[in-house]
């Protein structure tokens, strides 16, 4: 029989949780990484100078669990924030999981790390929807125009966001800032981190509860402008042209194919 390659037992994963005023959402983000089975993990709390008890939540949570740092200072905005917490980083994988956005199941930690080698760089899986209520919508696939890959590169970037931020885990040294004042700064992160990566991995499970209406939902229309401007950048300004009318002709059909039933 081939020998299983296993990841050296110190792989370690940086889990980033951005918050400002988040104290409903915050307790069960912070749960959903304290059930996780694989014991290495850095938590990292980047608090927005929150008005509520947020940071009274994470200064009690940082008691129960083993190495949780956080800071608390007013920011510029959610990837001010979550560039912060690179900076803090200091595991082998980071993971940007915001208030209110759970890992999936207690064994997700401990399944990607079975899958790391040394040749790789970037972990990604699928994203389930939830409500408010927590009640699941249905998976990123399903709902939306955006499937996701069995296998992942850069340039698949071009037809958009196949993966979100929240189901795709690079390994923290090709991870750069965040660009700031646009909307789809982790667009350009991902394609940035897939440009240098050697292999990317489809974990072939469910990552993330990822909780809808997030700020590009809320600003749909300057995300689609600052998504082009991503695309223009990296693809060139004809091949964003062409996309984009196809992301445009693709998001109609879905539509016609979704009408009666949920969609994102």
């Amino acid at each position: 029989m081939p020998s299983t390659v296993l990841p050296p037992p110190s792989t370690v994963f940086t889990i980033i949780t951005v918050v400002y005023n988040g104290e409903k959402d915050l307790p069960g983000t912070m749960e959903s990484v304290r059930r996780q089975t694989w014991p290495h993990i850095e938590y990292i709390f980047v608090d927005g100078a929150s008005k509520d008890n947020s940071l009274k939540i994470i200064q009690e949570f940082a008691q129960t669990m083993p190495n949780v740092h956080w800071i608390s200072e007013p920011d510029k905005g959610l990837y001010d924030a979550m560039s912060k917490g690179l900076k803090m980083a200091t595991g082998d994988f980071v993971w940007c999981l915001n208030s209110g956005d759970h890992i999936h199941a207690p064994d997700v930690l401990e399944k990607m790390a079975a899958l790391v080698t040394p040749q790789t760089d970037v972990l990604y899986g699928e994203t389930l929807l939830v409500n408010e209520d927590r009640v699941p919508a249905g998976t990123m696939s399903e709902l939306s125009t955006r499937q996701l890959p069995k296998k992942l590169y850069w340039r698949d970037f071009l037809g958009g966001m196949l993966v979100v931020h929240q189901a795709f885990i690079p390994r923290r040294t090709l991870a750069p800032p965040f660009i700031e004042n646009n909307l789809c700064a982790d667009y350009d992160w991902c394609i940035k981190i897939l440009k240098k990566s050697r292999e990317n991995v489809n974990t072939g499970f469910i990552t993330t509860d990822y909780l809808m209406g997030g700020i590009s939902k809320q600003r749909h229309r300057q995300s689609l402008r600052d998504r082009f401007d991503v695309m223009r950048r990296h693809f060139g300004l004809i091949p964003a042209l062409l996309a984009h009318a196809w992301i445009v002709i693709r998001a109609i059909l879905h539509r016609l194919r979704r009408i009666g039933k949920s969609r994102y």
